[in-house]
């Protein structure tokens, strides 16, 4: 009987201690799952953060690109607005020395014409001219 009844002390015992293990065991589980799922949102966490901050990289990179673009385009316009200029003054210097050149042309012309009138004429009297015909030697 005492056998009997330490046997079943020690069946009790068993229960328990396995009981007492599964609990344990339970827990460990739990706590395992809860340590994975902590764990995949601190990950999820991180990689969004990491996702921000590459998009927030990427935006002022564009931001920056299009303030150097605008620069660029500002100075090229610059550039090209003192380019125009340039040829519109060199266009208008030429313009005027070709202003220059035919009042310069016209003046001579004009001083030609006069010293030409105030010339005196060939004498029409000589080889061979009478009277502002041609005579004598030589008619053909």
């Amino acid at each position: 009987m005492n056998l009997q009844l330490e046997k079943r002390k020690e069946k009790q015992e068993l229960e328990r201690k396995k009981k007492i293990a599964e609990e344990k065991h339970k827990e460990w589980v739990q706590k395992k799952n809860e340590e994975e799922r902590r764990e995949k949102e601190r990950k999820l966490i991180k990689k969004m953060a990491e996702k921000a901050a590459r998009d927030l990289e990427r935006i002022q990179l564009q931001e920056k690109a299009k303030g150097k673009y605008k620069e660029w385009l500002k100075k090229k316009r610059a550039e090209e607005s003192e380019k125009k200029k340039k040829e519109e003054e060199k266009e208008q210097k030429r313009v005027a020395e070709l202003q220059e050149k035919k009042e310069k042309s016209e003046k001579i012309f004009r001083e030609w014409l006069q010293n030409a009138r105030n010339k005196p004429r060939p004498v029409l009297h000589g080889y061979g001219y009478t009277n502002g015909k041609l005579s004598g030697l030589y008619l053909y």
